[in-house]
């Protein structure tokens, strides 16, 4: 059997990246951790950890033990921290794809923790692929998503629609001013601040350039949407959000509305492992989607 005092050993070694300093915030000595380390790596038949210069560094299965080890003591806090309460409350664990704006998954998933039932929302924002992987082996119990579950992946999952809206184009007052008179052909040779390629938001956008015969001027392409808004924020060119976040943008990045583009349209998911939700937190996510956040969708 796996032997768990070990292992904590070695998952605070790979967090401070040396064993003197895991010694000293455990206060043991560097002996005692080096011998467990040691122990485990023969139990495991694998070498956890690599040398370079002072520092240690994680070889690949150290990788995989590392992710493994964070997941299992986070969990043993999550029920540390329950039972010390006295308390029923349950884990609600939601994967948030990267694509969809954080305002919108923060919209559709605070109805879960006001429930009569206490519900202790814990939150992973990753690529969709790896959140698949995770809810295919129920390590999650629902992902968000800016597009459904590919069914060539083979995870036993259904795609549950949340709503939709079309996008629209923003920047800062001057450069608004300057693309808005005969929008969308004013857009030709515009700055433009885009997501990546895997966002549907993008595949959409390009077939409508190419719909307007419109060749924009690409300055940035951007992983993550927070990101893309900060550069939009300060104005280094036109980017793209869904409209329903309008008034939040104008607020918070101070952009103004260009044009909306209602042939392109972004839709959300929730993604479960249930055919029929009945998860009350599922449930409620899927209420404040359909009564509030997408209610007053733009098209």
């Amino acid at each position: 059997m796996l032997n768990y005092k070990q292992l904590y050993y070695f998952w605070n070694v790979a967090k401070a990246g040396s064993i003197t300093r895991a010694a000293e915030q455990l206060h043991l000595t560097p002996q005692t951790i080096s011998g467990q380390l040691a122990e485990l790596e023969r139990s495991l038949g694998a070498d956890l950890f690599r040398r370079t210069g002072r520092r240690l560094e994680l070889t690949p299965a150290g990788e995989m033990a590392n992710e493994h080890a964070r997941e299992i003591f986070q969990i043993g806090n999550e029920l540390e921290q329950t039972l010390k309460r006295g308390s029923t409350e349950q884990s609600f664990r939601v994967g948030v794809a990267d694509a969809v704006p954080k305002s919108i998954a923060y919209q559709l998933l605070a109805p879960a923790i006001a429930l009569a039932d206490p519900v202790r929302l814990i939150c992973y924002e990753d690529k969709l692929e790896r959140l698949f992987a995770e809810l295919a082996i129920h390590k999650l119990d629902l992902v968000i998503a800016d597009q459904p579950l590919p069914s060539e992946l083979g995870v036993k999952a259904f795609n549950h629609s949340l709503g939709y809206c079309d996008i629209a184009l923003y920047a800062v007052p001057e450069l608004a001013a300057r693309y808005r008179k005969g929008f969308p052909q004013s857009l030709n040779d515009a700055p433009f601040l885009l997501l990546g390629d895997k966002v549907a938001m993008q595949a959409g956008l390009q077939r409508w350039f190419q719909e307007q015969d419109i060749r924009p001027r690409i300055v940035g392409q951007f992983d993550d949407s927070a990101l893309m808004k900060a550069f939009g924020r300060a104005g280094a060119g036109v980017f793209p959000a869904p409209a329903i976040m309008e008034e939040e943008i104008q607020k918070q990045q101070g952009a103004e509305l260009i044009g909306h583009i209602k042939s392109v349209v972004v839709n959300y998911y929730a993604i479960s492992v249930e055919r029929r939700l009945s998860h009350p937190a599922v449930l409620a996510v899927s209420a404040a989607a359909r009564e509030s956040v997408f209610a007053k969708r733009v098209l």
